[in-house]
């Protein structure tokens, strides 16, 4: 029998299949799902910021809620939990513009997700799937079992990816 985890606003978690990873209120904010499907692993990143370099002084003690920090620790949770990292592939959801403004800087969705791929090419994940950017929030169901990244939107439209 499968049980649902949830993970938060910058946080992370990992399952084993048959679980499912959820994650909601994707605004800007991007959702990772990470799979080995010869292991019958998966996680889930909820990451908020793009890098935490660019935090400086006020970076947060919760490196889970930037890009280049939390889907690093959330590779090497997967690998020490029975991962192989040449098995991983990535789908992605979210990076919304919420807010219509004219300054690029502060489209934080659009440098998430560019943030994202970067992050996860210098690992050597490609992603197999993406449901980013517009204007509206997602939520994430991640079906460890299948591979299915299910991405339900705000307007209750259903993506299954």
């Amino acid at each position: 029998m499968s049980k649902m985890i949830n993970v938060g606003i910058s946080d992370l978690n990992i399952a084993k299949a048959p679980d499912v990873l959820v994650t909601y209120a994707l605004g800007s904010c991007v959702g990772i799902c990470l799979l080995d499907k010869n292991n019958d692993i998966g996680g889930l990143a909820h990451i908020m910021l793009p890098y935490s370099k660019e935090a400086g002084d006020t970076v947060s003690t919760n490196l889970r809620r930037y890009a280049d920090t939390g889907i690093v620790e959330l590779i090497q949770m997967m690998v020490r939990n029975g991962a192989v990292l040449a098995n991983i592939i990535a789908k992605i959801a979210g990076g919304a513009q919420m807010f219509q403004t004219q300054i690029n800087t502060f489209n934080i969705g659009e440098r998430n997700v560019e943030a994202v791929k970067k992050v996860l090419s210098a690992n050597r994940i490609k992603i197999v799937a993406e449901d980013t950017g517009q204007n509206f929030g997602r939520t994430v169901f991640f079906d460890v079992k299948t591979g299915e990244m299910k991405v339900k939107t705000a307007s209750s439209r259903l993506i299954v990816l």
